[in-house]
């Protein structure tokens, strides 16, 4: 039978370490910790490895995890991590001791949360096009003065569209620039994506400090107001998925 990792952990006395006892693996397995000195695996036996596309196993996965980073500081591992052997494992936390503490460090007594910034693209552009007001009289165009005035159209269409694209990015931008401030006032590390979807202006994920939870809520409200056009989710608590960096050996 292999041994399926939920995640990585660490503990300042190995011999005190939380009860994990009322939380269940996947199938109902019982949950171990193979630890070495100041760091753990908390594991699990399997005798199934595939789980490549169960969607309700990998739900289940996400739980425990949720349910061990009440208890621990820890790094969530990817679904269907699995070694052959509980020493195997104990090896791995040998080779990789320095990595997952530096890791563990990171993400200590920290949360990752998620912002999503939505907006009605349709609206937005009127908006910002409304504001510009651009003179395409002035651009210059490839055509000729004897340029069919159906193709002149179609150039002019086109730098038009072109123009109010850059202009959403740039807002974008700016929306950014306003959340980073506010977060690094914070004192968070995060990620930013724009333009996920055509509804989907931002899509941010950052590491915040727990005891901060209520400063960050206050400032998504205050974003919220300053921004009415656009609709600002925050997701969260989660354990730190987004903000482990570690190369296994």
């Amino acid at each position: 039978m292999k041994t399926m990792i939920y995640a990585l952990i660490s503990f300042d006395d190995q011999n005190s370490s939380p009860d994990i006892q009322n939380i269940k693996g996947i199938n109902g397995g019982n949950l171990e910790i193979i630890s070495t000195e100041k760091i753990g695996a908390v594991v699990c036996k399997t005798d199934n490895t595939d789980f490549a596309v169960d969607k309700i196993k990998a739900i289940e996965f996400a739980y425990v995890i949720e349910s061990l980073s009440i208890l621990f500081n820890l790094l969530p591992v990817r679904f269907g991590s699995i070694m052959e052997s509980t020493e195997a494992i104990a090896g791995m936390l040998e080779r990789n001791k320095t990595q997952i503490l530096h890791n563990l460090l990171n993400v200590n007594n920290k949360s990752e949360f998620g912002i999503k910034v939505m907006c009605d693209t349709v609206a937005l552009k009127a908006e910002l096009n409304s504001k510009s007001k651009p003179d395409l009289s002035s651009e210059e165009t490839p055509e000729s003065e004897n340029t069919p005035s159906v193709f002149r159209s179609y150039v002019e269409k086109k730098l038009k569209e072109h123009r109010i694209e850059e202009m959403i990015l740039t807002y974008a931008d700016e929306v950014i620039s306003e959340i980073t401030i506010t977060l690094e006032s914070l004192n968070t590390s995060f990620k930013f994506k724009k333009m996920v979807s055509e509804k989907t202006l931002i899509d941010a994920i950052f590491l915040i400090d727990k005891q901060l939870k209520k400063d960050l809520i206050q400032t998504v409200t205050n974003l919220q107001n300053k921004y009415p056009a656009l609709s600002f989710i925050l997701t969260g608590p989660w354990p730190p998925y987004n903000f482990v960096e570690l190369n296994l050996k």
